[in-house]
């Protein structure tokens, strides 16, 4: 089996179909369906099958792009053996991670990095759902994720860094008749008019709990996936949300008051998503360990329990 045929056959799982492999790897679709029927006669067996418009892979497909994965990373390792230039810490490092997060690493990431003879950065922000942030370490070196601690766990063919788990609150206006209180219980937020994020985003399936917990489905007046958009809503008083306890930017809102749900407690995890043999470039590592200092400065300056107000004199 060659490099180049496994590598398509992984690029196909990666991104669904061969017109978007051939993309990725700069080759001709043509191309890629040879590559692909060139594996498939030495494997003996079919490894890919069309479902709908997407080419999918079989059981065997899939057990040989896993495979691929430990190929990938021995040859990652052999160059970081024979080759100087990869052990440097100052190669290129593209960073992708959801909004409010960029809103918060991003910053402090570049300053962190700048003139140490770190890696140049290239960021992106991506706002996709959560079985998509996967997907993105295709794309990206590393790509910081986020997802509910009852969803499903990250898929085997991604390396996980864990960075933090954070705390969601309410959030509401400092007018609101809730803003004095130390924490909550959902039967207090019956009635309540909601802002909630877009259909299939990790944070809507919290805030139906809310509701399912206090008997009454939530009333959800706006959808918004950004939390300093959400927040500026929320701060006229008329709607209450969820929002992260460290990653919002507190110095921006003036009037927006956070407070602990006593019951459930609700959060998300923080991580770093990368292919595995991203992880073995000294590029990468030196930008992993940037992240995890800015997320433990977050948390560290985070506050206690609690009625939470922020920038409240």
């Amino acid at each position: 089996m060659e490099l180049g045929q496994l590598r398509a056959l992984r690029e196909v799982q990666a991104r669904g179909s061969i017109a978007a492999a051939a993309l990725a790897l700069n080759v001709t679709p043509s191309s890629v369906s040879q590559q692909l029927a060139a594996l498939q006669r030495k494997a003996g067996t079919a490894l890919t099958y069309k479902a709908g418009r997407r080419t999918a892979l079989t059981p065997a497909g899939l057990a040989l792009c896993r495979a691929t994965v430990d190929v990938e990373v021995a040859l990652a390792r052999a160059d970081a053996a024979v080759a100087a230039f990869r052990d440097s810490p100052s190669e290129p490092v593209s960073v992708a991670a959801f909004h409010s997060a960029g809103l918060a690493f991003f910053g402090p990431l570049a300053q962190a990095l700048a003139g140490d003879g770190g890696p140049s950065l290239s960021f992106a922000d991506q706002d996709v759902a959560q079985q998509d942030f996967a997907a993105l370490t295709a794309d990206y070196d590393v790509v910081v994720a986020h997802r509910l601690p009852n969803s499903p766990p990250w898929p085997a063919t991604a390396a996980v860094v864990p960075l933090a788990f954070e705390p969601l609150d309410v959030a509401v206006g400092a007018t609101h008749r809730l803003a004095g209180r130390s924490s909550l219980r959902p039967s207090e937020l019956r009635g309540e008019r909601w802002i909630s994020v877009h259909h299939g985003f990790a944070l809507e399936g919290a805030i139906e709990m809310i509701g399912t917990l206090a008997g009454q489905e939530v009333t959800v007046a706006h959808r918004i996936n950004e939390f300093f958009v959400a927040a500026s809503v929320v701060e006229g008083g008329g709607c209450i949300s969820l929002m992260p306890r460290f990653t919002v930017n507190r110095k921006q809102f003036p009037h927006l008051v956070l407070i602990p749900l006593a019951e459930p407690r609700l959060g998300r995890r923080i991580d770093i998503l990368a292919r595995p043999e991203a992880l073995e470039r000294a590029g990468v590592r030196h930008v992993v360990a940037a992240l995890q200092a800015v997320m433990a400065e977050l948390v560290e300056a985070g506050p206690g329990p609690g009625p939470i107000l922020l920038n409240h004199a």
